[in-house]
């Protein structure tokens, strides 16, 4: 069931999340150096705005000109918007070039995951996301320790051209494989594939209940990131520490995809949601309360636990409620949840926080309260609906 262009989607995964993910250690204080101390927020807020702003065209050109160009194209820019930060002299230019960043996470992620979609069959599909989870967050774990690693040992600039050089390798393995998009779907690519016909483009309406449930999930994350660095060095993380709450975070992510891959696919998307939402908040209650490394680190475990076990139940639940001609629009939908959340959840860690130690409490506080939502939406969804209408029904 593995094929070879399995296992090449899930090497390009790791290859594309470990050059942007290298990045984040070193992107707050880069900023801060260039006087934008004030706008830490706008790092992941802006990179996720085009990333969810691209989705509907990125899953309407998955469904019509391939999933591979699509892919093609996110590394692309990934790599092109690597190679430009060591000329970013200014707060604009910086902020600029995070914008354009967004696109690479627009496009690639959404080709990858109709692409899994294709060849994998629906009662294995939660443990394929999951394995191709465990690629991305190899990725995720190895970027910052190799982004800080990179920063220390030669220079910021070494480490933004190294950032665009994976990209390009993501780029080169995505060439070696096949489309598998049907035949009778494939247009060529044309600007009027550009045209959204109106809101059933946009929104794909079966993967609502998803789709929520990841933007009041995702929200966390998009925080965590904002505030992580700055919590780090308060707690005396420092130089190549500073990416330590991300490889723990991203190590026990790894891990249980690992041992509860199928677990979703056994159990059922919404029961593993609810157990996940749980392990979530916990985890955000630690790094609320945080006030030593240990506390820290393990809030990192605990939160790694909890996205590593609903990521790819996400995906799967997304693709069971999909209708396969319409798949790439449907992944589109949940990512632009995912972006959406991401997104909000930067911008009021940045305002809430302000670069006040005392602030990083309310910051997690604020994130647990939005996972709480999600769980009582869950609770509400799986005793309300019956069980064959929450998933495994594929259209």
């Amino acid at each position: 069931m593995y094929t070879v262009g399995f296992w090449l989607m899930c090497l390009s995964s790791m290859l594309f999340f470990m050059s942007f993910n290298m990045l984040l250690p070193e992107l707050p204080d880069y900023l801060t150096r260039l006087g934008g101390a004030d706008y830490k927020g706008f790092i992941i807020a802006l990179f996720t705005l085009t990333a969810g702003i691209s989705r509907p065209f990125s899953g309407k050109l998955a469904d019509t000109v391939g999933r591979i160009p699509v892919m093609v194209f996110g590394s692309l820019v990934c790599f092109i918007c690597g190679f430009f930060y060591p000329f970013t002299m200014t707060v604009t230019a910086f902020l600029g070039l995070r914008l354009l960043h967004g696109f690479s996470t627009g496009f690639k992620p959404t080709g990858t995951a109709a692409f899994i979609a294709d060849i994998i069959p629906l009662e294995r599909r939660g443990e394929a996301m999951g394995l191709l989870g465990v690629a991305g967050s190899v990725g995720m774990a190895a970027g910052p320790m190799l982004g800080s690693e990179l920063a220390q040992r030669f220079s910021l600039d070494t480490l933004f051209y190294c950032s665009s050089g994976l990209a390009l390798l993501s780029l080169v393995v995505q060439g070696t494989m096949t489309e598998t998009l049907p035949r009778a779907q494939r247009q060529p690519f044309s600007w009027r594939l550009l045209k959204l016909e109106g809101w059933h483009e946009v929104f794909e309406p079966q993967v609502l209940a998803p789709a929520l449930v990841t933007l009041l999930c995702l929200l966390p994350f998009g925080a965590v990131l904002t505030v992580v660095p700055d919590q780090s060095r308060f707690l005396g993380l420092l130089g190549k520490d500073k990416g330590l709450f991300y490889t723990c975070y991203t190590g026990a992510s790894l891990v249980i995809r690992l041992v509860a891959g199928r677990t979703s696919d056994r159990y059922g998307r919404v029961p593993v949601l609810i157990g996940s939402s749980i392990i979530m908040v916990a985890s955000l209650g630690l790094l609320a309360l945080a006030q030593s490394v240990p506390v820290f680190l393990a809030g990192a475990i605990l939160l790694g636990l909890g996205t590593g076990l609903n990521s790819p139940t996400l995906y799967a639940w997304t693709v069971d409620l999909s209708h396969p001609e319409r798949r790439g629009r449907a992944v589109a939908t949940m990512y632009i949840a995912l972006e959406a959340g991401i997104g909000i959840g930067a911008l009021l860690a940045g305002w809430i926080f302000s670069n006040q130690a005392a602030h990083l409490p309310y910051v997690h506080a604020l994130s647990a309260v939005s996972v709480v939502a999600a769980l009582g939406y869950l609770l509400v969804l799986q005793r309300t609906s019956p069980p064959a209408s929450l998933d495994q029904q594929e259209a």
